[in-house]
């Protein structure tokens, strides 16, 4: 049976990128220098609870080189392990829209400036989307291909409390409808299996992201690396963590629930074995991503098959 998405019964990032540039593309991440809210005093010092002192940035970012010395890097460490010719440059860690407004110009405009970028994508909180900084965002998404990438974890406040996150979903809510009125592509950040959260509220944030229907979405699961707050949680009073079979089951039920049409950039979380307390499966994704294919092919399903809409028909 011939399948919509190249042979997956979900969304992905490489076919969106494919089927938009007739070719592959891949990110490079970079690291410009950020903080956020939630860690210069302004909300708290800290961060979340499971963000380390570096952020969430690929292994590879040279940390304290400058902005074109990290793209060069990136580029050049990718070309040769894919054979890739173009990219997308990636403002991964903290905030990357927490800053003046010359300084994002520049920054944008420095990635920009190689010949073999495509675009740009842009991962920020959505306390840090005032309108002078969506207007900024908005001039580039008109100029290039652009993602504004949001973290949202999760719908529930509680949780959100819990994990330090120093927002409230509606606080997400507001800043998300600004920038949906601009015609700005945007993904969703989402984290299964942050403590405390039942199956039923995983898929709770599943049917209102459904709702919503972001152009993207970024699926992480919960994993606890050495030096966060997480990991002094998990020491002193150990909670359930998905073990690799029902994360890809429960994976597999968020999925079902999201338009075909919302491209999925993620679908797990990555560590490095020397920072990674738990879950060890974590460091198998070649593993998981085969298991989550064969959990749809062993169900008959595929991205959106319980999404209750007209327009969402089978996309095969």
């Amino acid at each position: 049976m011939k399948h919509l998405f190249n042979n997956k019964r979900y969304h992905t990032f490489n076919f969106h990128l494919k089927k938009t540039f007739g070719l592959k593309v891949y990110k490079v991440a970079v690291d410009a220098g950020f903080t956020c809210p939630n860690r210069d005093g302004t909300k708290g010092k800290s961060g979340c609870i499971y963000c380390n002192e570096k952020g969430s940035g690929a292994e590879y970012i040279k940390n304290g080189l400058p902005l074109e010395e990290q793209i060069v890097h990136g580029i050049n460490l990718i070309k040769r392990r894919y054979k890739a010719k173009k990219f997308i440059i990636y403002f991964q860690p903290f905030s990357n829209t927490y800053a003046s407004l010359s300084y994002l110009r520049k920054i944008y405009d420095v990635a920009l400036s190689f010949d073999d970028v495509l675009g740009i994508s842009i991962g920020t909180r959505p306390d840090c989307l005032n309108e002078d900084v969506i207007d900024i965002i908005e001039e580039y998404s008109k100029r290039t291909y652009l993602w504004l990438e949001i973290g949202l974890q999760s719908i529930h406040n509680k949780t959100l409390k819990l994990i330090r996150r120093g927002h409230t979903y509606q606080d997400f809510l507001k800043a998300y409808y600004r920038v949906k009125k601009r015609n700005i592509r945007t993904c969703f950040h989402v984290i299964i299996g942050l403590p405390g959260e039942s199956k039923e509220e995983i898929l709770q944030t599943a049917k209102e992201v459904a709702r919503l229907e972001p152009e993207g979405i970024k699926i992480h699961s919960l994993y606890i690396e050495k030096g966060t707050v997480l990991e002094k949680m998990f020491k002193k009073n150990p909670f359930k963590v998905f073990d690799m079979e029902e994360y890809i089951r429960i994976l597999v039920d968020f999925l079902e629930l999201l338009p075909y049409k919302v491209i999925i950039q993620r679908v797990i979380g990555e560590s490095n074995k020397n920072k990674l307390v738990a879950p060890d499966w974590i460091l198998k994704k070649q593993e998981v991503m085969k298991k989550i294919d064969q959990e749809f092919l062993l169900r008959g399903s595929w991205q959106g098959k319980k999404y209750n809409s007209a327009e969402n028909k089978k996309p095969f």
